[in-house]
């Protein structure tokens, strides 16, 4: 054999052996990564008030966390109904017809979103923390930045999210009723009258 004919041969020895390494190695990461992950077995389920203006996050039928939020504006009112998270982006870019604004202070979406089945529709920060706790979106349920962090972390794709519009028996069981806030009121407006 020549020696070009022997370098050549060398050359493609060590890439064979190189390719099956790497496959060696790569096979056994991709078999971890399709067995299925326990945490992803939780029951999470994500309620929003249009009428209390709270979001809650409920696992197990046991709630974790609560956030208060934006919800749609008269002109503009959130949906209603039972939707799935289709999607989740950290740092999105805003886009409006004529109009994208990148990640960073000025995004109206803040930093995080959380898509849903309805086309248009979902769940974000802001850069207007003062509108929370008013109806003031385009129809998004709209959180503080920090807030929607938290729950960027609880959330994954496939939860389920039901926005309510009025209240029923599981809205006033997770935020309490009407009669239960107006005692709440009265006792704190009582309170500070003493001090």
């Amino acid at each position: 054999m020549n020696r070009v004919a022997q370098k050549v041969a060398n050359k493609t020895t060590k890439t064979l052996v190189v390719t099956v390494l790497i496959l060696a190695c790569a096979i056994p990461l991709c078999a971890q990564d399709s067995e299925p992950d326990d945490e992803d077995d939780s029951n999470r389920t994500v309620l929003v008030s249009l009428v209390d203006r709270k979001l809650a996050v409920i696992e197990d039928g046991v709630v974790i966390a609560t956030f208060q939020v934006a919800v749609g504006a008269d002109v503009t009112p959130s949906p209603t109904g039972e939707f799935k998270v289709v999607s989740r982006v950290e740092n999105p870019t805003y886009y409006h017809p004529g109009n994208v604004i990148p990640a960073g202070k000025n995004n109206p979406v803040g930093t995080r979103w959380l898509g849903l089945s309805q086309k248009g529709y979902g769940i974000h920060g802001t850069n207007a923390p003062g509108s929370i706790g008013h109806a003031a979106s385009h129809g998004c349920i709209r959180l503080r930045n920090s807030d929607v962090e938290k729950l960027f972390t609880m959330v994954q794709v496939g939860d389920t999210v039901k926005i309510r519009g009025e209240r029923d028996e599981e809205v006033a069981q997770i935020f309490g009723t009407l009669d239960d806030k107006l005692l709440a009121e009265a006792s704190q407006a009582h309170l500070a009258e003493g001090q």
